[in-house]
């Protein structure tokens, strides 16, 4: 058991070799104190003085020279290391050397360019500071690219000419798109507001890139051949007799959940048949041209809680609002999560009508506005006074000077219309409301069809192709996953103290009932695998962009690796719908389900894609690492041996996260390098990403650190440790911030 767990045989340790290993553990472990509270302290002063006073001071980087000069010196004293793991630290060597170079040579800076100006040959450093080029720039064009139809940003260009001497030279920059030249590197930044001035970033590190690159090169090879060499630890950990009979249990949980209504009486709206022909029309929202559907998706959430009310779809909801406003004012339906909120508005419940917040509305405008809660119920009767005034429904599209705009009803045109094309605009609505009060719903019917007829004629090729349009619906139908969340982690839940039951009695068969759990796991899959591909396609990018989606993403993850493992590993059915339910769960705790919006041009590199991935799918094994974890500790006290044998599941399941973890990592720095001029900043995510890395990688080290052979400290490490994962991701979002907060 403990040489499977080392991985190679322990040596005579001289009383050199033990002032050598406490000495680089303890440099290590001082280090991790200071990337603590460095983002403690830039979150209190500021970004540039925890640069100046921590990541960029001499002292700092002296103690990462001294713990590679302690660590190269340690290793040198082991003779049974194999060939990867020699690769490995010298890999991770080489990128300190890299970035120790990078600190002494290289520059960056903000190059600012106007159009028709003279030469630039001066740019200012990070402490602002005059530093000379040893050429000239002039700007000879800008420009802004558009997504089809839309007037949100697809990508910002600069085009340039370099003056070297009588040599000239043009050069194309765009969001990753960088120019080099001598050595130097420019990055699309920013631009002037009048378009006629742009802002590079300038950065010069003719070593210390490719050095550190050479590092990268070498970590991801002996990551490779760490998990693929037969002799090595990974793969003997894997042919563990301890393995062997293993059994899984499950349970039978019946969970059905309907949802109850007291017999309510339901407000008018339109049929649902109309209601579907009105969510098919196009409309402006949110920076893009999407389905009226969506807009009504997000109106109902955003109101309610929920994408449907007392049986009615989101597209009647919204119809009623806007067709039958005196009814619908006084139905409870606007979700208030604010006690105080609910105190002012003199409501009981969770739920006020808006006849409710007229009462209430000279205390929403007063002193209370800037309570949180306060706000965000103020913010939903300011979402219905959009919709009912009209404001909110941007359906008209119209073309002055080749640039397509998007209007509602009570939106000022411009005169350059036409007559005709002006009254359409204008009075449609009006026309449409009286066909609603006459309950003429065939003529309404053509009345919208006319409208989205109009609609394709005058956006030509920006309109959303039929197929985009239809899964747009089609996934407003199913992007609501709260209930099937619960029900993973109720069964999860179960599950895992069955099978924790199931193993301290001693029994090692398989339960019967474990095709019905692997069952609920197949179908979770395909449901989100069929979620996150619509996504995917109605955004036109990889649906990796914010929180919910991530959070999405690893639910699909912890679901596919339990599928791929199931037949191996104990216990990772229930791991399976626990990960999966809970990371859904935590989607919906913010927006249930944010808008799809347009990529910022600096996020559409597919090397971001890459970096997420990679990352999302460490941090669902380390999920599951800290929920073995937990069993191990739970039987541990009954039954050493199975605690022994889930210590072996878990090193099995942190090789690859730690290897995960580290390529995301480092593909991210890739990413970064291409798109802002530098491989790592300090910001706080990176920091505690690092920190991750090296809290879990201890783990990795058991005959350096022999507590780690203990199961009872190695499952309550793996539970701890996982604390680094939640602050990673949740802590930087909501409390350190940085340029990473948004994901």
């Amino acid at each position: 058991m403990r040489a499977g767990i080392s991985g190679y045989k322990e040596t005579y340790h001289p009383k050199t070799m033990k002032i050598l290993k406490r000495t680089t553990f303890g440099l290590l472990a001082v280090i991790l104190c200071i990337l603590t509270v460095a983002t403690i302290l830039e979150k209190e002063h500021g970004t540039l003085f925890v640069t100046r006073y921590i990541y960029q001071s001499p002292g700092f980087v002296g103690i990462w020279g001294v713990l590679s000069i302690l660590a190269t010196a340690y290793l040198l004293r082991h003779r049974f290391l194999r060939p990867a793991t020699w690769l490995l630290h010298l890999a991770l060597l080489i990128i300190l050397g890299g970035a120790f170079i990078t600190w002494l040579t290289g520059k960056q800076g903000t190059l600012h360019l106007r159009i028709d100006e003279k030469p630039v040959s001066v740019y200012l450093d990070n402490k602002g500071q005059k530093q000379q080029l040893p050429f000239s720039v002039t700007l000879e064009k800008f420009n802004i690219e558009y997504y089809p139809g839309t007037q949100t940003p697809l990508d910002f260009i600069s085009g340039i000419t370099i003056i070297d001497g009588e040599h000239t030279e043009h050069e194309t920059i765009a969001m990753n798109r960088i120019a080099r030249y001598r050595g130097y590197r420019f990055y699309q930044s920013s631009y002037d507001s009048d378009r006629a001035g742009s802002r590079l970033s300038v950065a010069h590190d003719p070593w210390g890139i490719g050095i550190t690159y050479t590092g990268y090169l070498l970590l991801l090879l002996s990551m490779i051949i760490q998990l693929t060499d037969r002799q090595g630890t990974f793969r003997r950990l894997l042919q563990n007799r301890n393995l062997r009979g293993l059994g899984l249990g499950g349970v039978v949980l019946l969970a059905t959940i309907y949802p109850t209504h007291a017999a309510e009486q339901i407000p008018p709206t339109l049929p649902r048949n109309l209601s579907h022909d009105l969510g098919q029309l196009c409309v402006y929202y949110n920076q893009r041209i999407c389905p009226i559907s969506t807009l009504a998706h997000d109106f109902t959430m955003k109101l309610y809680g929920k994408s449907s009310y007392l049986g009615l779809t989101a597209e009647q909801v919204l119809s009623g609002w806007l067709f039958y406003y005196d009814e619908w004012k006084q139905e409870p339906m606007i979700k208030i999560k604010s006690r105080e909120a609910r105190q002012l508005l003199g409501i009981e419940g969770r739920y006020a009508r808006l006849t409710d917040f007229n009462r209430a509305i000279r205390d929403y405008r007063s002193e209370h506005i800037t309570h949180r809660g306060v706000s965000e119920a103020n913010e939903k009767f300011s979402l219905i006074a959009m919709l009912c005034t009209g404001s909110m429904l941007q359906i008209f599209p119209y073309r002055l000077n080749d640039t397509l705009h998007w209007v509602s009803q009570v939106d000022i045109l411009p005169r350059e219309l036409p007559y005709e094309q002006t009254v359409f605009i204008e009075q449609s609505m009006n026309y449409i409301n009286e066909l609603v009060a006459k309950h003429n719903y065939a003529e309404l019917s053509q009345v919208l069809a006319k409208i989205g007829q109009y609609q394709q004629k005058c956006c030509g090729e920006a309109f959303p192709s039929t197929t985009r349009l239809q899964a747009e619906l089609l996934y407003n139908r199913m992007g609501y996953s709260l209930p099937l969340a619960i029900l993973l982690i109720v069964i999860g839940t179960a599950a895992f103290l069955y099978v924790c039951r199931h193993i301290t009695r001693g029994n090692s068969e398989s339960s019967p009932i474990q095709p019905l759990l692997l069952t609920g796991i197949l179908l979770g899959f395909i449901y989100l695998s069929i979620v996150l591909l619509l996504r995917g396609y109605i955004a036109r990018h990889w649906p990796l962009a914010n929180g919910f989606e991530t959070m999405q993403f690893m639910a699909w993850c912890a679901l596919g690796i339990t599928l791929l493992s199931h037949r191996r590993f104990i216990l990772v059915l229930p791991f399976g719908y626990l990960v999966g339910g809970l990371a859904m769960l935590v989607s919906m705790m913010g927006e249930s389900n944010p808008q799809i919006t347009p990529l910022m041009p600096v996020l559409t590199s597919p090397l971001l894609s890459v970096h997420v991935v990679l990352v999302m799918v460490a941090y669902t094994l380390l999920a599951f690492v800290m929920l073995n974890g937990i069993a191990g500790l739970v039987l541990y006290q009954r039954n050493p041996k199975q605690a022994e044998q889930l210590q072996i599941v878990g090193l099995i399941l942190l090789y690859p996260a730690v290897f995960s973890l580290a390529a995301g990592i480092f593909v991210g720095a890739i990413w970064a390098n291409i798109s802002w001029g530098r491989y790592w900043g300090w910001d706080p995510k990176e920091v505690w990403a690092l920190i991750t890395w090296l809290v879990y990688a201890m783990a990795l080290h058991p005959v350096s650190l022999p507590l780690f052979k203990k199961p009872s400290f190695f499952h309550g490490y793996c539970v701890a440790a996982f604390f680094c994962v939640l602050i990673t991701y949740f802590g930087v979002n909501f409390l350190l911030g940085g340029m990473h907060s948004y994901a």
